[in-house]
């Protein structure tokens, strides 16, 4: 079986290193914080969002629990705000749509938001930057968001980004993934 979290780290590992500054737009309970905290390591800087306070309580315990350096800032905000809590231009940022696991499943990403904040990623996001963005489609928003968001990077010119997406074919409601690489 196709492990997709083995697959997101090997490509966020072909861009992003010690010294970096990352993004995670969606950070749940912390584990795609907790890596993108140890890849960029003491010099560099990670900047996670989430929308719920249970969120950040968790992902700051998982942090500690784990050892990360202290090259964090919790952000309690939606993710389409980036540019007022993000100063810089990053190198990587990772999106798992849906909602926060083990919490409450009527709170979830939504398109009006997510569009905005890919967006913004993607013009925040330095040269040979990239950016994951996880869709759970077994839900109705969640399987719209993943239409919309690929209507949106179908759009895109591949002369500025390429746009890469991994899906299992034979299973309609797993989860898949997008990867947008800037040129």
């Amino acid at each position: 079986m196709l492990d997709l979290l083995a697959l997101h780290k090997y490509f966020i590992l072909q861009h992003l290193g010690p010294g970096d500054t990352a993004v995670d737009f969606t950070m749940g309970n912390g584990h795609d914080t907790e890596f993108l905290s140890k890849t960029v390591g003491p010099e560099g800087h990670v900047y996670a969002f989430d929308i719920q306070e249970a969120a950040l309580i968790s992902t700051a315990a998982h942090l500690k629990e784990t050892g990360c350096p202290e090259n964090y800032t919790l952000i309690r905000a939606s993710h389409h705000r980036l540019n007022e809590f993000v100063p810089v231009p990053f190198k990587a940022g990772m999106f798992n749509l849906g909602w926060l696991p083990g919490g409450d499943k009527s709170v979830t990403t939504l398109r009006s938001t997510t569009l905005p904040a890919l967006q913004a990623g993607i013009e925040k996001l330095l040269p040979d930057g990239i950016i994951l963005l996880a869709v759970y489609p077994g839900h109705a928003e969640g399987d719209a968001e993943g239409t919309e968001v690929e209507q949106y990077l179908s759009s895109l010119s591949r002369y500025r980004v390429c746009c890469t997406k991994v899906r299992i074919v034979n299973s309609p409601t797993s989860p898949y993934f997008f990867v947008i690489e800037k040129k």
